[in-house]
């Protein structure tokens, strides 16, 4: 006797279950969310309704040869340096961005230096006609490169094309958001749907040892949209961030089963399509060439890559009862404690004052090295004294105001000095290895050193 299928109300917001629908989700708390979805079939795979059909596996220890995972360059050192050294065979990628930031425009220039190199790639459409694709590939000159192209939404449609020819080595789905399976009774787009075809697509790129990349939608909050299950199966998740107003791009990856995290790829958004940027502090920097109070740069490390970049201030009497605070690109929580450890610490006031703290170029810092920058930007403009506009700053400043020890301070210098700079501005604590250094050095140790008089560079 066949199993009834069994109804449940999924959230189209978080993805949580629910029993009987509710006007509010109880996980998430989001209103008119919970869509009624009907299980008609089990998880494929799973063998449970079969008992003592499961064999014995081998179960091995944790010591054992290394093996490195075999990896294809994409052609796009950027992308390269970003997923670890190129792409592993049979993985799954996730890559989300804004509408319009340059995603189809990324994976089609993959798709087609790859298919210039030899290797077959296939790229499924389910945003855009094939006449669209097509205008997209003669914009940037890449009509010649021969990708299979189709523009399908079926999910049983593209695994039966999939399964029919040469496994690929390159799947591009744009977008998983826009697949639907004909046994979910969802629409695309659902919880249900994304999940199905995420899961189904990771299967065969799995078993027939295909690169899958998938294009993800995201939310306003710039989270990728669906449920937070699809970023734990695949393999790596990459967002591509920037804004439309600039020219650059920032491919960032957020998780990486067979590399690091902390790695950016940078590249410029061009009329022939994105080119990569080999030295990505020169985009980072306003000009340089006059230097106005509030300006100050900061000498970063993003992953194993230095880059400096221009942080500006601005203190300006307030008219109202609450003074503002706001920061583009740096957290506005750390933006207040620094005020705070330059009030208490450095004995300076920003009462009655309002604070804007921006990133030049929309360049978005978490590392806590900006500190030191930020609080000579938001002093100099406080005092109406420019800083040098050959000196660079990095250190972390602690609640007490003294500036912890930051590490890989010698490729910061060596980025700085490579671009011009000839002074910097760097933690009392910490080794430093000056030979072939020809900056100087201001070393502080305490916040108010800063705020004091002007540090002089030996």
């Amino acid at each position: 006797m066949a199993k009834p299928s069994k109804t449940t109300f999924v959230c189209q917001n978080c993805g949580a279950v629910s029993p009987r629908w509710q006007g509010k989700c109880p996980a998430c708390g989001e209103w008119n969310t919970l869509t009624e979805e009907t299980d008609a079939i089990g998880p494929p795979g799973t063998g449970l309704s079969r008992r003592g059909s499961g064999r014995v596996i081998v179960l091995e220890g944790l010591k054992g040869s290394k093996q490195e995972a075999p990896r294809f360059s994409t052609g796009i050192g950027e992308l390269d340096r970003v997923t670890g050294g190129g792409i592993v065979p049979g993985s799954a990628l996730l890559i989300g961005g804004e509408p319009g930031i340059g995603k189809s425009t990324l994976l089609l220039q993959l798709a087609a230096t790859l298919a210039r190199s030899g290797r077959r790639a296939v790229y499924f459409s389910g945003e855009e006609a094939a006449a669209q694709v097509r205008l997209r590939a003669e914009r940037l000159g890449l009509s010649d490169a021969p990708v299979a192209l189709a523009c399908e939404t079926s999910l049983a449609h593209i695994l039966a094309t999939l399964e029919a020819g040469p496994p690929p080595d390159l799947i591009v789905v744009d977008s998983i958001q826009t697949l639907w399976a004909e046994a979910i009774e969802a629409a695309p787009g659902t919880v249900s749907q994304v999940r199905a075809a995420a899961q189904a697509l990771i299967r065969h790129a799995k078993s027939a040892g295909s690169a899958l990349l998938l294009v993800g939608h995201v939310t306003k909050d710039g989270q990728i949209a669906g449920p937070k299950v699809i970023e734990h199966m695949v393999d790596t998740v990459l967002y591509f961030e920037g804004d439309r107003g600039h020219t650059y791009r920032i491919l960032r990856a957020v998780k990486n089963r067979f590399g690091a995290t902390d790695e950016i790829g940078v590249f410029e958004m061009v009329s022939e399509g994105l080119r990569e940027v080999a030295n990505p502090s020169e985009l980072f920097l306003g000009d340089r060439e006059t230097s106005s109070p509030g300006a100050a740069v900061f000498a970063g490390i993003e992953g194993t890559r230095p880059l400096l970049v221009e942080i500006q201030a601005l203190v300006a009497p307030s008219s109202l009862g609450t003074p503002r605070r706001a920061a583009v690109g740096w957290d506005a929580g750390r933006l207040s404690m620094l005020l705070a450890v330059l009030e208490a610490r450095a004995g300076l006031s920003f009462a009655g004052q309002d604070v804007y703290l921006n990133v030049a170029g929309g360049l978005r810092i978490v590392e806590p090295a900006a500190d030191l920058a930020a609080a000579a930007a938001l002093i100099s403009s406080l005092s109406g004294v420019a800083i040098p506009r050959h000196r660079v700053h990095f250190g972390e400043v602690s609640l007490s105001g003294a500036i912890n020890a930051t590490p890989l301070m010698n490729p910061r210098l060596k980025e700085a000095q490579k671009l011009g700079f000839r002074q910097a501005v760097l933690p009392a604590q910490g080794e430093l290895d000056t030979a072939g250094l020809k900056l100087q050095t201001a070393r502080i140790a305490h916040l108010r050193e800063l705020a004091d008089e002007p540090p002089s560079c030996d």
